[in-house]
């Protein structure tokens, strides 16, 4: 999926910066593309661009307005409806990662039509999917499981793609959700698959590949959550990871959204993981630990950090403040 131009940033309400980690994704992993931020009132966050209106957007290259924000069950708010239509209105396209289509949206598809702008609904999948074959393919797979939602998944999958590239490494980042779709340009939104094919659509993201090549998957949810573990489980059958990189936010104790559902231990997702993961792969192995750090004062991740690598022989890293220097080069010393 082509979206054309920079983007224009909408960040609609939202006064939590989970709810708005598309955006935020975009401004860490493809700032060259965001000019800036639109805003309701009531928002309450500020991802430090320039606040625009979008005649202002236009005029400083904006093609398309991204809705950054993911609503739990992506709805589409009745009061974004307006600045939408608006938007389209002043000729820009609209992309969204709801899983409510924007056309589906009787205003909004009438603005289209009437400006000739575009819309875009990265959240929904294309082409026909297979069933999962369970089928051994060439290449390697690396996927990044968690904990919880929003730990860091996808940050942690492009600073691994990145830095074994810049070793020499082949790689490749696997978008399976939009906010990684709309910074690789394609991927699969594995969330908005039909159950019976989540195993199947994860398999063809993943396709054969040199016997030297990682393809660095993206994971969603986790395995514990109350809601989305499904989706977890068909990921991790259908990439049949030859490795997995736990992923988790220091200071986390319960799942995001649901404060009755504790988190589990660390050793204990390790294990599940790499339980349900060999029912596809029996060589699969746990070769890394990424923290969030970001919630700790910068004076104890070191120790943190070097606490948890001591507790299971691993690299622990957090992909923003320390890069993942230390699981590329475990990688490297340890394939085969």
């Amino acid at each position: 999926m082509i979206i054309p131009g920079k983007y224009l940033l909408f960040l609609g309400d939202v006064s939590d910066r989970l709810d708005a980690k598309t955006a935020c994704g975009l401004v860490d992993w493809a700032r060259e593309r965001c000019v800036g931020q639109w805003r309701l009132p009531a928002c309450g966050i500020d991802l430090g661009l320039e606040d625009m209106d979008f005649a202002q957007a236009r005029a400083a290259g904006a093609q398309t307005l991204v809705i950054g924000v993911t609503p739990f069950g992506g709805a589409i708010a009745p009061e974004w409806i307006a600045p939408i239509v608006a938007a389209l209105g002043a000729g820009l396209n609209v992309a969204s990662g709801m899983h409510r289509r924007l056309g589906s949206v009787p205003e909004i598809a009438a603005a289209a039509r009437a400006s000739g702008a575009s819309l875009f609904d990265v959240r929904v999948p294309g082409g026909d999917i297979p069933i999962g074959s369970g089928r051994k393919r060439q290449g390697r797979r690396m996927l990044m499981v968690g904990t919880d939602c929003a730990v860091g998944k996808k940050y942690t999958a492009l600073a691994i793609a990145r830095d074994m590239a810049a070793n020499g490494m082949k790689a490749t980042f696997r978008a399976t959700g939009q906010t990684g779709i709309l910074i690789a340009g394609a991927g699969v939104p594995i969330d908005a698959i039909v159950s019976d094919f989540v195993a199947g659509a994860a398999e063809a993201l993943s396709p054969d590949n040199d016997a030297d090549h990682w393809d660095v998957i993206e994971g969603q949810g986790s395995l514990f959550h109350p809601a989305y573990a499904a989706v977890s489980l068909g990921l991790l059958h259908g990439s049949q990871p030859d490795a997995i990189v736990l992923c988790h936010a220091a200071g986390r104790e319960t799942i995001d959204g649901y404060p009755d559902f504790p988190l589990p231990d660390l050793a204990e997702c390790i294990e599940v993981n790499l339980r349900l993961a060999r029912r596809v792969n029996p060589a699969v192995r746990c070769a890394s630990i990424s923290i969030n750090t970001s919630a700790l004062p910068a004076g104890e991740r070191d120790s943190h950090l070097r606490a948890i690598a001591d507790r299971f022989g691993l690299p622990c890293f957090d992909p923003v403040a320390t890069g993942t220097g230390a699981l590329v080069a475990h990688v490297a010393a340890t394939s085969d």
